[in-house]
C-alpha cells in the first residue's frame, strides 16, 4: 500500500483459526460482556436510585461504571462478531472510533480514578472542610474537566496515529486497533512523533500515580490515628477497593504498552490486552461491591424492592 488513502480496512488477530475455538472465544467474550454490562449497570443504577449513595465519592464511581460498560463495549462485541461470522476485517472508520474511544475512555478512567483519591484524601484528611472544598460546583467542574481533557488528548493521539501513511500492511496483530500495533505499520519517520505522544501518556499515568500515592500516604497516616476501631474500617473500607482498582487498572495497562511488540503474533500479546481491555471493567464492579458497606446495603434494598414490586404484579394478575 503506497499511502494512507488506499488502505479501506485492516485485518485483525483471529484468537484461532479452529472454527470450535472461535465459537469458544465467542462464548467467553459473551459471559465476561454480560457480566460487566450487569455489574457495572447494578452499581449505576444503585448509586442513581438510593439518596443516601449521592455523595461526591458515589458520583465518581457512577461516573467510573459508565466508563467501564462503554470501555468494554469498544472492543469485546466487534471481536465476538468477527469470531461468530468467521472474518477478521474492521473498516478504517472503525478503526478510527475504536482507536479515539478507547483513548478516551482509558484517559477519563486515569483521571476519575486521580479524582477519587483527592475526595477521599480531603474526606478523612479534612473532614470539617469536606463540603465546602467537594461541592456540587466543584465536583461537576472535576468531572467535566476530566471529560474534556479526555478528549482533546484522544483527538491528539488518533490524530497523529491515522495522518501517518499505512504501507507496510493492513494487518494488525491484535483482536483489536491498537496504537502500538498500528505503529508497526507506517512506512513514516513521523512514527516517532507518535511514539513521544506515548511516552508522555506514560508520564502522564506515572505522575497520576504519584498524586495517588502521595494522597493516600496521607490518608492512612491521618487513618491510624482515629481512635475508633469502626472509624478506622469504615475509612479503610471506601479506600482499600479503590486502590485495588487503581493498582489492577495501571498494571495491566503497563503490561500491555510497556511489553516489546512482537513482529509476529503472540499468544503473550493477546493475553495482555486482554488483561487491561477485558479484566478491569468485569473486576471493578465486584471489587467496590465487596468491599463497600453503603453499596452492599443499597444493592440489597435495590434487590428487595424489585422482589416486592415482582411479588405485586404476580398477585395482581393471578
Amino acid at each position: 500500500m503506497s499511502n494512507w488513502t488506499t488502505v479501506t480496512e485492516f485485518l485483525l488477530l483471529g484468537f484461532s483459526d479452529t472454527w470450535e475455538l472461535q465459537i469458544l472465544h465467542f462464548v467467553i467474550f459473551l459471559a465476561a460482556y454480560l457480566a460487566a454490562l450487569v455489574g457495572n449497570l447494578l452499581v449505576i443504577t444503585v448509586v442513581t436510585t438510593d439518596h443516601h449513595l449521592h455523595s461526591p465519592m458515589y458520583c465518581f464511581l457512577a461516573n467510573l461504571s459508565i466508563l467501564d460498560l462503554v470501555s468494554i463495549s469498544v472492543i469485546v462485541p466487534k471481536s465476538m462478531a468477527n469470531s461468530l461470522s468467521n472474518t477478521r476485517t474492521i473498516s478504517y472508520a472503525g478503526c478510527v472510533s475504536q482507536v479515539f474511544l478507547i483513548f478516551l475512555f482509558c484517559t477519563a478512567d486515569l483521571a476519575f480514578l486521580t479524582i477519587m483519591a483527592y475526595d477521599r484524601y480531603v474526606a478523612i484528611c479534612k473532614p470539617l472542610h469536606y463540603e465546602i472544598i467537594m461541592n456540587s460546583r466543584a465536583c461537576i467542574q472535576m468531572a467535566a474537566g476530566a471529560w474534556a481533557s479526555s478528549v482533546i488528548y484522544s483527538a491528539l493521539h488518533t490524530g497523529n496515529t491515522f495522518s501517518l501513511p499505512f504501507c507496510h500492511s493492513n494487518i494488525i496483530n491484535q483482536f483489536f486497533c491498537e496504537v502500538p500495533q498500528l505503529l508497526k505499520l507506517s512506512c513514516s519517520d513521523a512514527y516517532r512523533r507518535e511514539l513521544a505522544a506515548l511516552a508522555f501518556s506514560l508520564f502522564l499515568c506515572l505522575g497520576c500515580f504519584a498524586f495517588i500515592v502521595v494522597s493516600y500516604v496521607q490518608i492512612f497516616t491521618a487513618v491510624w490515628i482515629i481512635p475508633s476501631e469502626q472509624g478506622r474500617q469504615k475509612a479503610f473500607s471506601t479506600c482499600i477497593p479503590h486502590l485495588i482498582v487503581v493498582s489492577l487498572f495501571l498494571s495491566t495497562g503497563i503490561i500491555a504498552y510497556m511489553k516489546p511488540i512482537s513482529d509476529s503474533p503472540s499468544p503473550l500479546d493477546l493475553l495482555a490486552a486482554v488483561l487491561y481491555s477485558v479484566v478491569p471493567p468485569l473486576m471493578n464492579p465486584v471489587i467496590y461491591s465487596m468491599r463497600n458497606r453503603e453499596i452492599l446495603a443499597a444493592l440489597r434494598k435495590l434487590l428487595h424492592r424489585l422482589v416486592l414490586s415482582k411479588n405485586n404484579v404476580s398477585i395482581f394478575l393471578s
